[in-house]
């Protein structure tokens, strides 16, 4: 038994055409074609919407979309199943997702991790691989995409339901595989909060816990009789720039269950699989951070190191200053100093105050349904 699951694949106007047209070669070259070709299962997380109808919804960020007829390059990929559990698939709301499934289904292309409802999106997916029963379940945290009783979606993340669930899926599978769309962008370690929501996966009979949505390439952590991967990078999103965009990971399950990792490098419109210095670089890099994550107290003191780099933005962006022209350019011209000193200027009982909104379930609750009106 041979799986691949491999990370955000998003159609964008770049390569949109080698899509369409299943440039495979081009896209991802011949080597990494063979590769994936050899495998019995090869999984991704559509990171789009597949719709000829460009309608956005109302949302934070970019509202994704792709042409159906990128769904040729798509199945010349080789892909057996797609997670559309994530903070994307509902950009371009209801009819966007509906066609989306549609085309998969046209295409014989298998996927989990949305529906209709919550009831749909809930379900897991179970392939019977070499004479193995493999059990995927795909969940996202809330970003504008979440199912709920009667509206279409992504299954959220859910520590009353979701955790129960893979209990259920590991009574009747040899493997159980969660697909976590979840964790911050940009960070190539897990929050003391994700950490502990990859194990209680794990706890629960989860054999492997994938997490996606980083976008970049994070570390491993051996938990109990479980692996975490905290962070892949991108498959194929060639306008998702950035520090870490160069590189990715496609794991590979053998048919004992051992892993095994598969280094990749962006190459113009695509990706390829990665050789010499490049493979030796990016595996080099991601065992240094999976050695980091072992010593006592690292995930937490890393996570505050990144908390407090971070708090100037979010102050920011709550308070509506970040975007302001002039704000903006005082503050480049400051060298960034202006943004800090924005976020240090509020008194010790407004940050407490804010901080209770934020930490309390009820304030939380009920700043979050006030502010959707």
């Amino acid at each position: 038994m041979s799986i691949l699951i491999g990370a955000d694949i998003v159609p964008t106007s770049t390569n949109c055409d080698l899509f369409a047209k299943g440039d495979v070669s081009a896209l991802v070259g011949n080597g990494l074609q063979k590769i994936l070709s050899d495998a019995d299962y090869r999984v991704f997380n559509l990171e789009t919407p597949l719709t000829d109808s460009c309608s956005p919804i109302e949302k934070c960020g970019p509202a994704l979309y792709a042409e159906c007829l990128t769904i040729s390059g798509l199945k010349k990929i080789g892909v057996d199943l797609f997670t559309l559990a994530n903070n994307h698939i509902m950009d371009q709301g209801e009819n966007g997702l509906m066609e989306t499934i549609e085309t998969l289904n046209k295409s014989n292309i298998s996927y989990l991790g949305a529906g209709k409802d919550l009831i749909e999106a809930q379900r897991p997916l179970v392939a019977y691989i070499k004479g193995k029963k493999v059990g995927f379940y795909g969940c996202a945290e809330h970003e504008f995409s979440i199912a709920g009783e009667i509206s279409s979606g992504a299954n959220p993340f859910d520590p009353l339901e979701s955790f129960d669930h893979i209990t259920d899926l590991g009574k009747t599978c040899d493997y159980t595989i969660v697909l976590y769309h979840g964790g911050k962008e940009h960070y190539q370690y897990p929050s003391p909060m994700l950490q502990r929501v990859c194990r209680k996966f794990v706890d629960k009979g989860a054999n492997l816990v994938i997490c996606q949505h980083s976008h970049c390439i994070g570390c491993e952590e051996k938990y109990g009789n479980g692996t975490i991967v905290y962070g892949q990078g991108n498959f194929i999103f060639d306008s998702n720039k950035g520090f870490f965009s160069d590189a990715s990971l496609l794991v590979k399950i053998n048919d004992d269950f051992s892993i095994e990792y598969i280094p990749l490098v962006k190459v113009e419109k695509g990706i390829r699989h990665a050789t010499g210095e490049d493979a030796e670089r990016i595996m080099s890099e991601f065992n240094i951070r999976s050695e980091q994550v072992k010593q006592k107290g690292f995930v937490k003191k890393e996570y505050q190191k990144f908390a407090d780099k971070m708090i100037s933005d979010y102050m920011l962006t709550c308070f509506g200053y970040k975007h302001k022209i002039i704000h903006r350019v005082l503050n480049k011209l400051s060298g960034g100093h202006l943004s800090k000193f924005f976020a240090n200027s509020f008194k010790k009982d407004e940050i407490l105050a804010i901080r209770n909104f934020i930490e309390c379930e009820a304030h939380r609750e009920l700043w979050l349904e006030g502010l959707k009106k």
